[in-house]
């Protein structure tokens, strides 16, 4: 199978359009243009472009808009005071900065974040929510690749690792030989695949960040979707190539070989030994086959990037069910993000199957707080432009958005950054918020299906493990169909259900996990967004 095939140019799709392009009358029900998530809330969404000067009728009576409204944006149900919380999904996103009138825009200019704002937050209630999720009518398989240590892959890589950013280039012009028809003799063979980084030397090989960046190569090195192995480094560096495999309990069928530049000769020669190392696996590789394997042997990464004002009404609880249909047959899922949980977390911790986990979660939070400080910013200052744009105003709406990923399942287990996920049931692991480190992370403790959903439209591949993109709205999704493989919006469009499009989510897993091609695959994504969280100092 070639590695960089091309993607076919989709036509675009006939008669499509924004419900912005409908006029709206002078009076309107709020209905007609907002959705109110909870009972009790102080803001609804608005789910299309409300002009200023429109009459919407509110339960407390009219009122008319002052300034025009994106699609996704906050309108205001009633009046807030000066200093009050403001609450969307029954929870507070922040207090008011002056006084708020009825269906006035709640954002930036009159919404603020205060840490410790709801006290619920700060309750820390442990395991008080658990839920048993429903059994599952039938069990449910993917075709997979059976490796020898137990677990199942979903792609067939040659994966190319580098112990150091000197061995980068080499990396890659290794796995630039095995472009184009190259693999079309191995249909079996998902591409040669060269994961390169910014770090190796220049630390401490014993610092958390030198632990860090070996924790990750290491989860690549024995990740299921891995089916050959080639190790490259330059021979000085303060993580040689051999530290990279050093005790890792590497599987039976894995053909692995390591070089040394220096060692070796030089780039060019290295080069040509590489070629000849991984030519020599791939009639090995190629002989294997798909075989039926049930879904509870399944690791899904759940992410975000690029999220509006959409994400937690729609792709993000679509997800969740999702998650929750793939837990309760007895696989994985992994939440991340650690800086987009905070203001959420009580929601997870009150389904955290004990005190400790629940604990790690908060002592990453900790953690992440006293490093934000240190950097002279709060968590707050993770909502992007982008993020704003799309109606976002505070990391608490942000996080509270973002937690609808992992469904209802009781989170069962905490893992710091890159760390081995061996239990079955909703995991968390500690991750930045930026989307490539994050899904790394993920990735190097085992998923091997990653589900990314975008308000905005966030491109992202990963690498040995596919990654399935979810747009949020609609419109998203009509510019950037391309780039995009499945449409949430249409929960809000369309009046598709929460669960429709979580049964249909799931059912695309199943099928990309036993081969479907996902569009970032189809655009040969993936290499570059490899990028290990990288901490500590630089010597």
């Amino acid at each position: 199978m070639s590695t960089a095939p091309h993607h076919p140019l989709l036509p675009l799709a006939a008669g499509a359009s924004s419900p912005d392009a409908a006029p709206l009358p002078g009076v309107v029900d709020l209905a007609d243009v907002a959705l109110v998530l909870r009972p009790g809330d102080d803001v609804a969404v608005t789910t299309r472009q409300v002009p200023a000067g429109t009459v919407v009728r509110l339960p407390g009576g009219e009122t008319t808009t002052a300034s025009t409204l994106p699609r996704g944006h906050k309108l205001a149900l009633r009046a807030v005071p000066a200093g009050a919380e403001v609450r969307k999904y029954g929870q507070s996103i922040g207090r008011a900065k002056r006084d708020v009138a009825p269906g006035e825009h709640v954002h930036t200019h009159n919404l603020g974040f205060a840490d410790g704002t709801d006290d619920g937050a700060r309750d820390h209630e442990f395991g008080t929510a658990r839920t048993t999720l429903p059994a599952p009518a039938a069990r449910r398989t993917f075709a997979g690749y059976r490796r020898s240590d137990g677990r199942w892959g979903t792609r067939n890589y040659v994966g190319i690792l580098t112990s150091v950013n000197c061995s980068a280039s080499t990396a890659r012009l290794v796995a630039d030989q095995f472009r184009g028809p190259v693999l079309d003799a191995f249909p079996h063979v998902d591409g040669v695949v060269a994961l390169t980084h910014d770090t190796g030397c220049g630390l401490v090989p014993t610092s958390e960040g030198a632990q860090v960046t070996l924790r990750t190569l290491r989860g690549y090195a024995s990740h299921p979707n891995m089916a050959g192995l080639l190790v490259v480094g330059l021979g000085c560096e303060m993580l040689p190539a051999a530290s990279v495999l050093d005790g890792l309990a590497l599987r039976d069928d894995l053909p692995v070989r390591t070089l040394t530049i220096q060692d070796t000769g030089g780039i060019r020669a290295t080069v040509r030994a590489g070629v000849a190392a991984i030519t020599e696996m791939l009639p090995e590789i190629d002989a294997l086959r798909r075989e039926e394997a049930p879904a509870s042997e399944l690791v899904l990464g759940l992410n975000c990037g690029g999220s509006d004002g959409f994400s937690g009404i729609t792709a993000n609880p679509a997800l969740g069910h999702a998650s929750d249909l793939l837990v309760a047959q007895g696989g994985t899922s992994i939440l991340a993000e650690t800086p987009e949980v905070f203001g959420a977390e009580h929601l997870l911790l009150r389904r955290a199957v004990s005190r400790e986990v629940g604990q790690r979660l908060l002592d990453r939070l900790d953690w992440w707080q006293a490093y934000a400080a240190a950097g002279g910013g709060t968590l707050d200052n993770n909502p992007s432009p982008g993020n704003k744009a799309g109606g976002l105003t505070t990391i608490l709406e942000k996080s509270l958005g973002a937690v609808a990923k992992a469904g209802t399942a009781d989170l069962v287990a905490v893992h710091e950054y890159a760390e081995p996920v061996t239990e079955r049931g909703m995991t968390f692991m500690d991750t930045p918020g930026y989307d490539p480190v994050s899904v790394t992370g993920i990735v190097a403790g085992g998923a091997t299906v990653v589900v990314f959903t975008t308000g905005r439209g966030s491109v992202l591949g990963c690498k040995p493990t596919p990654s399935i993109k979810v747009a949020t709205n609609s419109d998203t999704y009509r510019r950037m169909r391309e780039d995009m493989d499945l449409d949430a919006g249409r929960i809000v469009e369309t009046g598709a259900t929460v669960e429709e499009v979580g049964d249909e989510l799931f059912e695309k897993i199943l099928a990309v996990a036993s081969g479907e091609q996902t569009v970032s695959e189809e655009l040969d994504l993936g290499a570059d967004e490899f990028v290990p969280w990288q901490l500590g100092a630089v010597t």
